[in-house]
């Protein structure tokens, strides 16, 4: 999703997202592009078992425990990255020179390395050393690469913070602990949902890359029905709508609890 900011006319802005396009709350039109994806995906998957039984019935009968493991991947990846990336956020504007240091290298490091080489590292690089379980591994690297990330947004989440509000809160006789946890923070999740739910929806797709560690997500169980039956086209086919189907339910579901919130603020 790009956006271009025209307020200055020397500068523009252009922000990108990797992950699916968040609805806009004014795309109320029937045939929006959300729905027409949406439904659309829905209606192939529908309509393609009952046209072509053979092989279309088998691979959809194939693929839910595939489905069922991408949602333990992404879930759980996605609520430790939260918990990584909230500690590196804090980290990056601490006064405390060597935590700062610490969360900014992290960053640096992280975001210069591929994830695809994270998870080959920490399952083969690292299994030198301790031998984790596959799920362990694609989990532990998928956490510490959005940790980076999502540490940036919480950051710039929590100095988009007027300043103010800490001094009032320290003029009170809060602690700065205090304040960020009751004041800072709570508006901060407002601030950082957008997104944290574009991040969300980026790692799941790119938890189909834990296939390569043999993890029997969505795509390894694809690719095992169609080394089996040489149905290539039909099984990827499949997959493809599989996956747009359950990114774009979420970008649709980020997109009411940004509302949601937006309207708690309002009232």
């Amino acid at each position: 999703m790009a956006e271009v900011d025209r307020s200055s006319p020397r500068k523009t802005r252009i922000e990108i997202s990797d992950g699916a396009l968040i609805p806009e709350r004014d795309e109320r039109a029937i045939f929006s592009s959300w729905r027409i994806s949406f439904f659309g995906a829905i209606a192939l998957l529908i309509l393609l078992p009952v046209i072509s039984p053979e092989p279309y019935r088998r691979i959809i009968t194939f693929l839910p425990d595939g489905i069922l493991m991408t949602f333990i991947v992404t879930i759980l990846s996605i609520v430790f990255a939260l918990i990584v990336g909230l500690f590196t956020g804090l980290g990056r504007i601490s006064r405390i020179k060597i935590i700062n240091r610490i969360a900014t290298v992290y960053v640096e490091v992280v975001r210069g390395i591929p994830l695809l080489v994270q998870l080959f590292y920490i399952y083969y690089a690292m299994g030198r050393i301790v031998q984790v379980p596959r799920l362990v591994a694609a989990v532990t690297a998928m956490t510490f690469c959005y940790g980076a990330y999502l540490g940036e947004i919480f950051r710039a989440g929590i100095q988009s913070i007027p300043k103010g509000q800490m001094e009032a809160a320290l003029a009170i006789g809060m602690s700065r602990g205090q304040a960020m946890s009751r004041i800072i923070l709570p508006q901060t999740i407002r601030v950082v949902l957008p997104p944290v739910g574009n991040e969300f929806i980026a790692l799941l797709k790119d938890s189909s890359l834990v296939s390569i560690l043999a993890v029997a997500d969505l795509l390894r169980r694809g690719r095992e029905f169609a080394s089996k039956t040489f149905y290539y086209f039909e099984t990827y086919t499949v997959v493809a709508l599989v996956y747009l189907v359950i990114t774009l339910f979420f970008s649709k579901l980020v997109s009411m609890m940004e509302e949601r919130l937006n309207r708690r603020e309002q009232q």
